[in-house]
């Protein structure tokens, strides 16, 4: 099995928050990934070395100061009435709204979903700020969520 219910999840409340209302069909989209297939993405698209965004080491590719472009607070957004993205994500990334994407907040965590569905629901995700990597299949563009209220984006190595 790759994935399991969003209901298993230890934090499932923040894609049923009040205030962040997600649809059905689009909570139908967010798919937590098993532990197995999060560890098998993890090692092939973020790091054979560690677990964790906080222990990034020489050789993985989120540490490569080549790799990130710029970055901008997202808190602000995130806490204003507006829906969207902020515009440095949406002027860096031009994935089509069907493309898989992944929120890579550990090795055993993982959630799929699309770009279309990440979009709509990014606040929520955004609860999970520590370090996260938003990652597409087969793209090299990529957004990193810290706990400080900024993001940088770059690209994969």
């Amino acid at each position: 099995m790759n994935y399991i219910a969003i209901e298993e999840l230890k934090n499932a409340w923040i894609f049923r928050h009040q205030s962040l209302p997600i649809s059905d069909k689009d909570l139908a989209k967010i798919k937590p990934m098993a532990t197995a297939r999060a560890n098998t993405l993890w090692d092939i698209a973020i790091s054979k070395q560690v677990d964790h965004p906080d222990f990034f080491k020489k050789g993985d590719w989120p540490v490569n100061t080549n790799t990130w472009l710029d970055n901008a607070k997202w808190e602000g957004v995130w806490d204003s009435d507006d829906p969207e993205l902020p515009p440095l994500i949406t002027e860096h990334i031009n994935w089509d709204n069907n493309t898989v994407v992944y929120y890579c907040c550990s090795r055993n965590y993982i959630i799929e979903t699309t770009w279309q569905v990440f979009k709509r629901t990014w606040k929520n995700f955004l609860f999970m700020d520590d370090g996260s990597l938003l990652i597409a299949k087969k793209r090299k563009e990529a957004v990193q969520f810290n706990s400080s209220g900024y993001f940088k984006v770059g690209n994969k190595a």
